[in-house]
């Protein structure tokens, strides 16, 4: 009988517990717990590529560094191309014209500092900004497809300005096309 009598004090507290515990989790608007948490709720997940209606999807295609097309570069957490990208991009949307059997891949990238998840994010919106003024000069969205790197391929490891300004980019990068019909 003691036993019982201890077990069912053990169980009510433990209840009594989870029920204050899962009463402190509702969140009503404007509550503190809101500010706490929305920035969590607003993370966006880690980005994938392909997000966009009609891009392609290249995960199995060997991308590579395409001589003619041009790196762009981004001011620090910005995702905005400055009229020098839009000079570069405007060039390498010409190549892409004269070399419609290339598919490509714009690549977002970061420089060391921020989170990774923070880092993807921005990665990601940069090379959407690339795919879309790529679109908008007439390169099919079916041929362009996107994928960050975050903070994870830098081309230069210093603590520097100069040196992440490398890194703050988006490449495009390309692969040919293979041949339908060919024997």
């Amino acid at each position: 009988m003691k036993n019982n009598a201890a077990l069912m004090t053990t169980f009510l507290a433990a209840t009594a517990f989870v029920a204050s515990g899962c009463a402190g989790n509702h969140m009503t608007r404007g509550s503190q717990q809101d500010a706490v948490s929305a920035p969590i709720a607003a993370a966006p997940a880690a980005p994938t590529g392909g997000i966009e209606a009609g891009e392609p999807v290249v995960r199995d295609d060997q991308m590579h560094p395409v001589a003619e097309l041009k790196n762009v570069t981004f001011d620090y957490n910005s995702d905005r191309l400055s009229p020098d990208a839009r000079a570069v991009l405007s060039a390498n949307a010409q190549w892409l014209k004269d070399h419609a059997d290339l598919r490509v891949q714009v690549a977002g990238n970061c420089d060391q500092r921020g989170t990774v998840a923070y880092n993807l994010a921005l990665g990601q919106r940069r090379a959407e900004a690339v795919r879309g003024y790529y679109t908008m000069l007439g390169i099919a969205g079916t041929r362009v497809a996107t994928i960050s790197y975050g903070k994870e391929k830098p081309v230069c490891r210093e603590q520097t300005e100069s040196c992440w300004k490398l890194n703050r980019r988006a490449e495009t990068l390309g692969a040919y096309a293979p041949m339908v019909g060919s024997n």
